[in-house]
């Protein structure tokens, strides 16, 4: 009975309420905000290459950027992906694309409410803290909503998820090399525990890493086999975009399950909108919250059109895949397909792969939780590590158990979690609007925008924070300026 209920209200929440409330209200915040996703695009570049010069520890832009990207990136980018295109057909992935250009305007909404709202970490004054909890308690004055957040956030990404991860990336390496899960259970706990003992400082370093390295590596191994395969491309592109309108290949549903899968797989891949992002988001140090807000709407970038479009584009240049038939699904068909492309060392390349994306996101899983606990119990350093111990218990039992109905509530609780964010966002649009507005007016004066932080007397902010913030970097600035 409880599975039956769980499944009917994971349905109501993903696939009556959600599945239209997200492509709304992005719709809504790239209109309103004149298509910030686009105008901004090619500014993170410049953003990333001149982080500012902190030279007291402060976490960069671009660590920030690499921990959202590792949350964000996942193995739903190797077996959501070949599961929406099963069911749903090649259609599914231009909706795929939709939805993750539309979900850059909200990532953009979301994070920037986390840096404009943020607070310092009691325990590291060069540590901030922030997210869907504190932007909630902060501007509408309503600390129960930020204490449902919290619940939600930890039981979702800080037990359920990294249990499960744990699970999927054992038994991957059991059935590819042969290693006993414990083995593999026991590793990936040690080096785990490791990274998340050392705070948010050492699982951004760790994150620094690895991201680039399993991100570089994915895109190489999709581009090696779109140029064996490049005469096909123009014709696989057509043939995406005409199933997307006209489907034949999609499992019953017609071109409402070709939508839906192609959201879905959206939504679920790079989290806009779900308020896990925004709790990275708010820790890296920059002049104004615009910034962090465009890095973090590249990060969806990255995830949807670059990462999701890499499995899509593997799986459908094989033989592997069998349009309208319900066969092999998930991981198996992306590692069958890449067998086809390039050997037998494909299937070993997706195992590695799907490690390094699962072991990142249980990094990122980790803080997410451990924010939230933050905002329960600020700067107890003996309470962090007893959650610490827990994480590392589930970790291990995850390694040995099937966890699939506990995922599945773990999927409920993040639905719940996504749409109480959005009601959030929804209602604090205006002073986005207004960050956005400040920003482009810095920028029509030719000046390097920081945040003018008395503009903002509506505003629940912590105006002590970001003048020391401004202060110091424009005192960099002009350090710099004079050292040239």
């Amino acid at each position: 009975m409880l599975a039956e209920i769980n499944s009917f209200l994971n349905d109501l929440i993903w696939g009556n309420i959600l599945i239209y409330l997200l492509p709304l209200l992005g719709i809504f915040f790239t209109v309103s905000s004149r298509f910030v996703q686009f105008r901004y695009f090619f500014k993170m570049f410049s953003i990333l290459r001149h982080t500012e010069h902190d030279k007291h520890g402060h976490i960069s832009s671009f660590q920030a950027l690499m921990l959202s990207v590792a949350g964000r990136v996942g193995g739903g980018n190797i077996a959501g992906v070949a599961v929406a295109i099963t069911i749903g057909g090649p259609g599914a992935v231009f909706w795929m694309w939709i939805i993750g250009l539309i979900g850059m305007s909200t990532s953009f909404f979301e994070c920037s409410l986390a840096q404009l709202y943020k607070e310092k970490d009691a325990q590291d004054s060069c540590v901030y803290r922030g997210g869907p909890a504190y932007y909630a308690t902060k501007a509408l004055g309503q600390k129960w909503v930020g204490v449902i957040i919290s619940i939600l956030i930890m039981i979702t990404f800080g037990f359920a998820f990294n249990a499960t991860q744990s699970f999927i990336i054992t038994t991957s390496f059991e059935s590819s090399f042969n290693i006993p899960t414990w083995i593999t259970g026991i590793s990936l706990t040690l080096i785990f525990a490791l990274a998340i003992f050392g705070g948010i400082k050492r699982i951004t370093k760790f994150s620094e890493f690895i991201v680039p390295i399993m991100a570089v590596g994915y895109l190489l191994i999709a581009i090696i086999v779109i140029a064996l395969n490049l005469s096909e491309i123009p014709s696989l592109i057509s043939m995406i975009v005409h199933e997307a309108f006209n489907p034949s290949s999609a499992i019953g549903g017609g071109i409402g399950a070709v939508i839906l899968q192609g959201a879905k797989r959206g939504m679920f891949s790079n989290e806009a909108g779900l308020g896990s992002a925004p709790n990275v988001a708010a820790v890296a140090y920059v002049a104004h919250p615009v910034q962090q807000g465009i890095v973090q709407s590249f990060s969806v970038f990255i995830d949807t059109i670059i990462l999701c479009s890499c499995t899509a584009f593997i799986i459908l240049l094989s033989g592997v895949y069998q349009p309208g038939v319900e066969g092999v699904q998930g991981v198996l068909l992306t590692q069958n397909a890449l067998i086809e492309h390039i050997g037998p060392y494909g299937g070993y390349f997706v195992t590695i792969a799907l490690f390094l994306f699962g072991f990142s996101s249980m990094l990122y899983n980790y803080y997410l939780a451990e924010n939230s606990v933050n905002f329960f119990i600020k700067g107890n350093v003996t309470a962090f590590n007893i959650f610490r111990v827990i994480v590392v218990a589930l970790i291990i039992w995850g390694s040995f158990q099937d966890l699939g109905s506990v995922f599945s509530f773990a999927d409920l609780s993040m639905g719940l979690l996504a749409v109480i964010n959005l009601i959030v966002i929804a209602l604090l649009y205006k002073p986005v609007l207004q960050l956005i507005k400040g920003y482009d007016r810095q920028l029509k004066e030719g000046k390097k925008p920081v945040l003018r932080y008395n503009d903002y007397t509506d505003f629940n902010i912590d105006k002590k924070i970001w003048k020391e913030i401004v202060d110091t970097i424009q005192n960099n600035r002009a350090k710099g300026e004079k050292d040239l």
